[in-house]
């Protein structure tokens, strides 16, 4: 048995305060055994100086959007001109260069104290929409890319059958980049998924419908069947632009929440990615089904996709009886890759929105990034914890963070979880756990270790002639 001996602790749930000299107790199996508050630091015990948490879930990834990072901020342009630019990368990566470039976004994530992420993947095949001789290899790269960063992940595979929807309400075949997206059908897509066997216990598959642009209605309910026989996470693109909501009434009559109803596809295994632009009964729907909204802050700024109705989804029970929908977070196209950014964004973006302070409190936030995260990508029952919270039987996922910077110097201790929310950053963390082995120790990756360099190289590799041109 390995004990560390936790300054502070941020041991468990809503309630759980911020508790100092915290004892920690880790198994053979790599789940925590024993969480014991005041204790005094025994010799055998490593200490752990700063503050110790759970470790986070990002719930929302495009490993490969990391490439764009610092290259279509000034430009101007809009979400759809964005995407112009996000195909072109696409366009260029082969299983090869994506397990290299995804190694190092994924360690990048390790060093921000992420030791789970959710990979909405939907780059199945090569550029001409042929699959290759494994049709999952693009599956296979990133799953062996999670084990190398030393991270679990659930492999959200995603369903894309459409180039969109035209404002007349028609959806268009795929083109272009896109072709590298498509299945054929729902069928083709499950036949597809069921044929891939991730490689170690660190890997979990899920399903993920792209869109309702991407994905026509009478397919979304074959890929909800697949989730559901499997009890596997369902994750989707809602409502992200104001341009899919009007799209959608113009085919089908309806929102794209209420589509997904319609369809089976809105459940409490559901996370409706971003949800920016819902109307009152959407969130009626989306509370009624005990869903997840999965908001990414950081790139929804940057997007100008708007501000999600955050507070209104996760209220208590309301008048109509509907229970709050759960929070979770993602750094989605990693304009940055801090969770602590994307935590007090939420409550940030909703006091621009109300003009009230305090909607989500600290602890909220921390859960949305640990537990309600974990929960999001399968590693937490109805009944077990799995992941999330520093609690007996869990994976033993630590996350300790320094609290000596700059940016946490003069924190009062009685509000260590205020200052952690709305002061630290991805740089305060020191050390980093996954499933009881140490991944980054004092700010450094044990197994990549000069992550800034390879993430150099694999994005260089992208822009290169050769990779443009291939």
């Amino acid at each position: 048995m390995r004990r560390y001996w936790c300054e502070w602790a941020w041991t468990g749930g809503d309630d759980a305060p911020v508790e100092a000299d915290v004892l920690i107790e880790l198994g053979a199996n790599g789940r925590i055994a024993a969480v014991t508050p005041g204790s005094a630091p025994a010799a055998d015990a490593e200490r752990l100086p700063g503050l110790t948490m759970a470790g986070l879930a990002n719930a929302h990834s495009h490993a490969f959007h990391r490439a764009l990072r610092g290259r279509t901020h000034g430009d101007g342009g809009s979400f759809w001109t964005w995407r112009e630019r996000m195909y072109e990368v696409a366009d260029r990566l082969t299983p090869d260069s994506y397990h290299r470039l995804a190694r190092a976004v994924y360690a990048e994530m390790a060093l921000a104290g992420i030791t789970c992420v959710g990979e909405f993947h939907y780059l199945h095949h090569d550029r001409a929409g042929v699959p290759y001789a494994d049709p999952n290899a693009m599956s296979a790269a990133l799953v062996a890319a999670a084990a190398d960063a030393g991270i679990r992940i659930t492999l959200l595979d995603t369903c894309y059958l459409s180039g969109g929807l035209s404002a007349e309400g028609g959806h268009t075949p795929l083109d272009g980049t896109q072709l590298r997206f498509g299945d054929g059908d729902a069928d083709a897509w499950a036949a597809r998924v069921d044929a891939f066997r991730p490689q170690g216990d660190h890997a979990r598959l899920g399903a993920a419908v792209h869109s309702v642009r991407a994905v026509p209605a009478a397919q979304i309910p074959g890929v909800a069947a697949w989730a559901e026989a499997r009890e596997a996470p369902l994750h989707v693109h809602l409502s992200e632009q104001r341009a899919e909501n009007t799209a959608c009434a113009a085919a089908y009559g309806r929102t794209p929440a209420a589509l997904l109803a319609d369809a089976g596809a809105l459940g409490t295994r559901t996370s409706l990615v971003h949800a920016t632009h819902l109307t009152d009964a959407d969130v009626s729907a989306v509370r009624a089904a005990r869903a997840t909204v999965c908001l990414c802050l950081t790139t929804e700024r940057d997007l100008a996709d708007g501000i999600a109705r955050t507070g209104d989804l996760v209220a208590g029970d309301a008048a109509d009886g509907t229970g709050p929908a759960a929070l979770s977070l993602g750094t989605d196209q990693h304009a940055q890759i801090d969770m602590f950014e994307e935590m007090r964004g939420a409550e940030l973006h909703e006091r621009l929105r109300t003009g009230r302070r305090g909607v989500l409190t600290p602890s909220a936030l921390r859960t949305a990034a640990t537990l309600h995260g974990h929960a999001s990508l399968g590693w937490i029952s109805e009944t077990t914890a799995e992941a999330g919270a520093l609690t007996p039987g869990a994976r033993a996922d630590l996350v300790t963070l320094r609290l000596d910077s700059i940016r946490l110097a003069g924190l009062d201790p009685a509000r260590a979880s205020d200052a952690v929310v709305f002061a630290a950053t991805a740089a305060d963390v020191r050390h980093v756990m996954a499933d009881g082995r140490w991944i980054v120790r004092d700010g450094a990756h044990l197994t990549v270790p000069d992550t800034a360099r390879e993430l150099d190289a694999a994005i260089t590799e992208l822009y290169a002639p050769a990779a443009r041109n291939r």
